[in-house]
């Protein structure tokens, strides 16, 4: 928000559950007072029931940075979901087609089990994901089982294939903002916002009227949250079970960006070291001159 009241950019998410409507106090989306002084694209694009793909993100994300530069914006890609964030830069191969309500039924089966079952499955099928988070591992299944393909498969193939020229115009530069050892406690910190918020009565009234197995459930602690709206669960139970939730997510997210970035193009800060605004503001004015 500072870089961008100073230089006039525009903040393009990157983040796959910010995308929801009604689902606003556990995904932390920017206050509605940031938002009117800042312009933000990719908040509240489709509905809880809806599925978005990290490929349509790419091609929604590259017309949202369009409109920002037509409005003399300069846009910056701000969010965690490295697929979104490489869709957008990288093409991503198609993933096939599946029966609707074959993979209705298959997806039923493969929710219900425990995370580790999952992994299991995927490391038979297609081992390369077996890593990956929750929502990916259900799409490596249900792709392989129902497709005959693996994704990674998919990728590969792809990857051998020289790539568009528009698809390669945008060469980003990347600023990692890692609190690093403080991480775990501001990850508390902000579960306790989130509660005192009132993430759980935000959970009870989309609970009335969106389906159980809607994607944008299965946002980080938002079915832990329901089940203390539902009274299945104490809430300081429910707390601690996010808080693990989100530091394995952000474990995910480090291993991510330590491993899918370009090295040459990427600029740490820890945003409570000394100096870290000045380190942020020369990332900035580098990557304008790059």
């Amino acid at each position: 928000m500072k870089l961008a009241e100073k230089h006039r950019l525009a903040v393009i998410s990157a983040d796959s559950r910010q995308l929801y409507r009604g689902f606003d106090i556990g995904t932390a989306k920017p206050a509605a007072l940031d938002r009117e002084r800042v312009a933000h694209y990719g908040i509240d694009v489709i509905g809880p029931e809806e599925r978005y793909s990290a490929a349509r993100f790419g091609d929604d994300a590259r017309g949202w940075i369009g409109d920002a530069v037509s409005r003399g914006l300069t846009p910056v890609v701000v969010g965690g979901t490295g697929l979104y964030i490489r869709a957008l830069f990288e093409p991503l191969s198609a993933v096939p087609e599946l029966d609707a309500d074959r993979r209705r039924e298959l997806h039923a089966v493969l929710e219900a089990m425990p995370l580790a079952e999952l992994r299991r499955w995927a490391e038979q099928i297609d081992p390369v994901r077996a890593r990956l988070g929750k929502a990916q591992l259900l799409r490596a299944i249900e792709t392989a089982l129902l497709a005959g393909e693996k994704i990674s498969d998919s990728h590969r193939r792809h990857a051998s294939t020289p790539a568009e020229p528009e698809a390669t115009a945008l060469t980003p530069s990347y600023l990692v903002v890692d609190p690093v050892e403080k991480l775990h406690a501001r990850i508390e910190t902000r579960v306790d916002e989130m509660l005192r918020g009132g993430w759980v009565k935000e959970a009870r009234r989309l609970d009335a009227s969106i389906a159980a197995d809607a994607p944008a459930w299965n946002a980080s602690g938002y079915q832990v949250v329901r089940d203390v709206a539902r009274g299945a669960e104490q809430l300081a139970t429910a707390r601690a079970r996010v808080i693990i939730e989100t530091r394995q997510y952000a474990k995910r997210q480090r291993t991510w960006f330590r491993n899918q970035l370009p090295p040459e193009r990427v600029t740490k800060v820890d945003p409570e070291s000394p100096g870290g605004d000045l380190l942020v503001e020369r990332w900035w004015e580098e990557a304008g001159e790059g």
